[in-house]
């Protein structure tokens, strides 16, 4: 296939995408037309128990290795005057998991084209539900990377400009836990708060108390949060509610840090509960844990990059949460930052990936794939 054909295929596949945003294990319309393009050029799409969201390969026998995209969006209300703007109301690829599909479909491809050089197996993961933390474990669930050697995955960053890679050894993403805490009291006429018992106190003293834990408790040097991000308790002026809801995440790239933080919270949360004399109920939604990128294979990642034309830097510390951690919890991988072009962050009703970063990430990572093959290869002779 030309260069233009294959520039073309790849922008009506996300046009395409961005245009039909399913939200995470909704994704089937995203799923069959993932099929339809994979088929079309001969790649085969392996028979597993998954409602949405999919899994290709390319290649006959040898090692496995993966590459990985996720495919659900977000519900988001675009707001681009982009030609190709989302055709759904209240839904938006506004991650940039259209431009991830789409690089991985045109990955696909080529690895296609290649599959009697390969010396080895490419699993191409179409992963749904990362939004939702949910994807991940149901890929894993179905056994299909027990034998995989390694996994590749990308995240666009609208922070670096087209033809730069953000590539980072250790945490490249943070884990993400939420919590809700029930603080229950007694209520009571607002003007004889000594008949009942205040939850609206108790929460303020833990909002504020719980700030401490990050800026007193741990390396100040350590990327941590605790937010508090839905506060919720009573309904009027003059009446001292009964019960107040909080809900908040905490974050972390460090797996020691992230526990302490919640053993922490949950002590002061009792604690304070106890002082003025509540009773406390809490929660837990444990997310992914912090990614953590290989130093060797991001070493290998990084010179294959600049071999290739693009720039490689070292990506800002973020806390966002990314469930492709999941995956390195079980097996050495990479996952590395596109630059898409400068513009709106990620989540964003306005963000936009531009189109003409999709072709040379592709080229990368059938590169990459083909790569983490040989080392293997190498090592094992």
């Amino acid at each position: 296939m030309g260069k233009q054909e294959f520039e073309e295929l790849l922008f009506q596949a996300f046009c395409w995408l961005h245009q039909h945003p399913e939200l995470g294990f909704e994704e089937y319309e995203t799923t069959k037309h993932i099929k339809e393009i994979l088929r079309e050029h001969g790649v085969r799409i392996l028979d597993l128990p998954m409602k949405t969201g999919l899994v290709a390969e390319i290649g006959r026998g040898g090692p496995t290795i993966a590459l990985r995209a996720d495919i659900d969006a977000l519900p988001v209300t675009e707001k681009t005057e982009l030609p190709y703007r989302s055709l759904v109301s209240g839904r938006m690829h506004a991650c940039g998991h259209d431009f991830h599909t789409t690089t991985m479909l045109g990955a696909a491809i080529l690895l296609k084209e290649r599959e009697t050089e390969l010396p080895g197996t490419v699993r191409m993961i179409f992963q749904p539900a990362e939004e939702v933390s949910g994807g991940a474990r149901a890929v894993l669930d179905t056994g299909i990377l027990r034998d995989v050697r390694f996994i590749c995955g990308l995240h666009v960053l609208p922070s670096l400009p087209v033809g730069t890679l953000g590539l980072k050894a250790g945490a490249a993403s943070a884990s993400v836990d939420r919590f809700w805490i029930r603080i229950i009291g007694k209520g009571s006429h607002a003007a004889h708060p000594d008949d009942g018992t205040d939850p609206i106190v108790a929460a303020a003293c833990l909002i504020s108390a719980a700030q401490t834990i990050v800026s007193r408790n741990v390396d100040p040097a350590s990327a941590n949060l605790i937010s508090f991000t839905h506060v919720e308790g009573g309904n009027t002026w003059n009446v001292i509610p009964s019960e107040v809801l909080l809900e908040g995440t905490i974050r972390s790239l460090s797996k020691t840090d992230r526990a302490f933080l919640k053993r922490r919270l949950s002590e002061m949360t009792d604690s304070i509960g106890k002082a003025y004399g509540t009773r406390t109920e809490m929660d837990w939604y444990e997310g992914p844990p912090p990614t953590d990128n290989d130093p060797e294979w991001i070493a290998a990642a990084a010179a294959l990059a600049k071999e290739r034309g693009f720039t490689v830097t070292v990506p800002h510390t973020t806390l966002i949460g990314e469930d492709f951690a999941f995956y390195q919890e079980e097996l050495t991988g990479v996952f590395a930052f596109v630059g898409t072009g400068l513009g709106p962050s990620i989540h964003s009703p306005k963000f936009q990936a531009d189109p003409k970063a999709i072709a040379p990430a592709s080229e990368y990572f059938a590169a990459m794939a083909e790569t983490a093959l040989r080392r293997i290869v190498e090592r094992e002779d």
